[in-house]
């Protein structure tokens, strides 16, 4: 077993793979966050303007190699699709538009917010601090490629 490891290791680096990139689109603005080469590791990036997010993406996928998005979709406890699917649809069709042939990996992320409210707890930060909602955004980011990142090693996609 640790041979293959090995070998996939050696494999990936010289194949140079790409950062997966996880989006929390918002209303107003959008929590970004992105792997580490390795697509181990899980880290928040920025804070965007939702409006600026295509822009902000190309610019990020000109610099960086990027091998896929993954986005949370909102859903409401009954599992069906939240009253923000109005506002995320149109940037998912042209986030396809203008990346055609990239994966894109859609993940439920209810309470990713709670989620991300509780960790900035746990971590001891101030409640001024907790308040600030780019934070909260960046760290649900993170929380939806986490999730990502803990499917795919659990289902090998």
């Amino acid at each position: 077993m640790p041979v293959i490891l090995i070998k996939n290791i050696f494999l990936q680096k010289s194949e140079k793979m790409g950062r997966i990139l996880a989006i929390d689109y918002g209303k107003k603005r959008t929590g970004v966050a992105v792997t580490d080469p390795l697509q181990m590791i899980a880290n928040g990036l920025t804070t965007v303007p939702s409006r600026e997010m295509i822009p902000f993406l190309k610019k990020y996928t000109a610099s960086e190699k990027v091998d896929g998005f993954v986005i949370g979709i909102p859903k409401t406890l009954m599992n069906q699709p939240s009253e923000s699917m109005r506002y995320i649809t149109p940037f998912l069709v042209e986030l396809e538009k203008t990346f055609p042939g990239m994966p894109l990996f859609k993940i439920d992320e209810r309470f990713t917010t709670s989620m991300a409210h509780q960790a900035m707890i746990d971590g001891g930060m101030k409640k001024k601090d907790r308040q600030n909602k780019e934070i909260v955004d960046t760290i649900s980011a993170t929380i939806i490629l986490q999730s990502y990142l803990e499917y795919k090693s659990n289902n090998v996609i």
